[in-house]
């Protein structure tokens, strides 16, 4: 009996879930049409209207656009947002992510993991742009904060998300760590008093390499794991697969005047698809299964909307199928685009989504890019290991001067000489002096090199930046294990604003899901680029050195160990005579042979004996 009632209550909890889950389906489709009619984000913290997580909300994007140079860019963006006004327990923001920022003074907190360069010139900009390796800087704000507490809490934030993410980043100390004061400005929102103050903290990893046990646990950070939504479809050898690859995070605060404030967590992560590596039957067909490896398993029932944003204006004549569920069109600053949309939540698909783009005719035209309004170039040239010239180009291909902020964190052990600093027109040759230079000396095995400048670039102009470097020796122990390949410096980062929107698809600082981007038209547009990493060949020892010499030393001993064991551990004995114990087998052989003769011979003496002692006998008889 009393199983039988245990059956009973778990066939009527079964019941009971079953019903709950029917009704989100109907919840999910009204706040997505509601969402769909406007895009504007509230000025003050508020909890959304009609939410199903009550005091948080959650968004999955995936935006599709193909390039101007043929290759395919897919952005997909999972947005969290806690209003924690009353301190209530959080269930879509992990546990560890708000702890950092409720119990410790960082306000923002940007962590990007790249594999790859972004190609601007072909490519345009990136919706999130990210250095390549591992980037991480860190806002902090609080009453009488000092230097040396904000660098202990800068420690333990990437110590803390160096475990979270199975990546390097506990390795961002002070020998590469750097207070930019121009390039970065704060994306949170708070109150300011007269007492708090303000601290940045910025550092890259270049060597740093994306590999799979970082994207395991980025998506064990989303609310639905990658089960289900839009991150099932990031599996690893697909995403590792790409020309282009970046995983970032991105945590900031926001705050009224009444101590109302917003949590917000947004993961992306940016891929770039070379379709002719896809195995289509046309080099320039595509789909999601072919991208990804399969479709989209549904949508996150979490969410709060779940849309597929694709960008309509192509170079090819694409046909998507199927077709999407709405079109929008969006003007920002100047430029006019229209996207396709395909809200999840009021699909009807049973079995896993796909879109697939198929060119209407034959492509046997060039595909070519129009430039973006500033382009960025960096190298290293000179010869021999004594001293060396970085330098880097940008040019302004609009008419309109632009502002640049231009910052280096260049390692300890690559010193420059900062009177060799030029900027310099590239046609002309005329000199260009930069209107802000802030820079602070590195100390060797203590703290980088810091540069920042700040000038106006002319419309229609390219110019050269360059300063000298020396080449220094290293301790033995501080070359990475691959000596040889060379030691990477970190990209430097360009700032500026943008008069237009040409190759420009950022998603405005009051906004947070791709949809703010629409119609956002400002008077200026900020724009981050980062440059090359550089290989820097330093003198390097002969590392096979020790290997040889322990080599030929163990040879040595080897060969001279056996005789002098045997000479230091034998004694001298007298030989003592030959006895039949002591000889060989030949000589036991031999004297055998000897005794068996010797045999032979009694035999023969005896035998003739007996006859003549018959002889003897028989004649006696005869006389007788």
């Amino acid at each position: 009996m009393k199983y039988f009632v245990y059956i009973l209550t778990i066939i009527i909890c079964i019941i009971k879930v079953q019903a709950e889950l029917n009704k989100q389906p109907k919840e999910l489709d009204e706040t997505s049409k509601k969402s769909a009619e406007s895009t504007t984000v509230p000025t003050t913290p508020a909890p959304p209207a009609k939410s199903i997580n009550n005091n948080e909300e959650y968004h999955e994007e995936l935006v599709v656009q193909p390039l101007a140079s043929g290759f395919i860019n897919t952005y997909f963006q999972f947005t969290t947002r806690w209003y924690y006004g009353k301190r209530e327990n959080c269930k879509l923001i992990p546990r560890s992510i708000a702890e950092i920022l409720l119990h410790s003074d960082v306000k923002e907190l940007h962590i990007s993991l790249t594999q790859g360069l972004w190609r601007y010139e072909s490519w345009g900009y990136p919706i999130v742009d990210n250095a390549p390796g591992a980037e991480a800087w860190a806002w902090f704000a609080g009453e009488n904060l000092t230097s040396n507490s904000v660098d202990e809490q800068w420690k333990s934030v990437t110590s803390t998300f160096s475990g979270i993410l199975c990546a390097s980043l506990n390795f961002m100390d002070k020998t590469n760590t750097i207070t930019p004061n121009y390039g970065f400005q704060p994306h949170f929102v708070g109150p300011l008093a007269k007492n708090v103050k303000r601290h940045v903290r910025y550092s890259s990893l270049p060597r740093e390499i994306v590999c799979t046990e970082n994207l395991t646990p980025w998506k064990k950070l989303m609310p639905c794991n990658s089960k289900h939504g839009f991150a099932s479809l990031l599996n690893s050898g697909n995403v590792h697969n790409t020309n282009y690859h970046s995983l970032s995070i991105k945590v900031r605060t926001l705050c009224n005047a009444k101590d109302e404030c917003i949590l917000e967590f947004i993961e992306s992560a940016n891929l770039v698809y070379d379709p002719k590596l896809l195995g289509a039957a046309n080099e320039y067909d595509f789909s999601l299964r072919r991208m990804f490896g399969q479709g989209l398993n549904g949508y996150c029932a979490l969410a709060d909307s779940s849309k597929i944003y694709v960008n309509l204006q192509t170079p090819l004549p694409y046909e998507m199928i199927p077709l999407p569920h709405y079109n929008t069109t969006t003007t920002r600053g100047g430029y006019t685009s229209q996207f396709g949309v395909y809200d999840m939540q009021s699909s009807k698909e049973s079995r896993l989504f796909n879109i697939a783009w198929v060119l209407r005719r034959p492509q046997n035209t060039v595909l070519t890019a129009s430039p973006p309004p500033l382009l960025t170039h960096r190298y290293i040239v000179g010869y021999g290991q004594e001293r060396g010239k970085v330098i880097t180009h940008l040019t302004n291909t609009h008419y309109n001067v632009l502002p640049i902020i231009l910052q280096e964190n260049i390692p300890w052990y690559m010193p420059i000489y900062m009177h060799t600093l030029k900027i310099r027109d590239r046609l002309t040759g005329e000199l260009i002096t930069p209107k802000i230079i802030n820079y602070r000396p590195g100390v060797q095995r203590e703290r980088p090199y810091y540069l920042e400048l700040a000038f106006k670039l002319p419309g229609k102009t390219s110019v050269e930046i360059s300063f000298d470097f020396d080449y220094i020796f290293l301790k033995w122990l501080e070359y990475p294990p691959d000596a040889n390949h060379g030691h990477y410096v970190g990209s430097a980062v360009i700032t500026t604003q943008l008069p237009i929107a040409r190759n420009y698809s950022s998603i405005p600082l009051s906004g947070y899901r791709f949809a703010d981007s629409f119609n956002a038209s400002r008077n200026s547009y900020i724009l981050t680029l980062r440059t090359e990493t550089l290989i820097l060949s330093l003198p390097t020892p002969d590392f096979s050195m020790p290997y040889n010499v322990i080599c030929l030393a163990c040879t040595v001993v080897a060969l001279a160990f056996g005789p002098i064991h045997s000479v230091a551990t034998k004694r001298i004995v007298v030989e003592q005579q030959d006895t039949e114990g002591s000889q060989s087998f030949v000589g036991k052989f031999l004297k055998k042979l000897r005794k068996s003769k010797n045999k032979t011979n009694d035999s023969n003496t005896s035998s003739k004996d007996a006859a003549s002692e018959d002889e003897n006998v028989t004649g006696e008889e005869q006389i007788k």
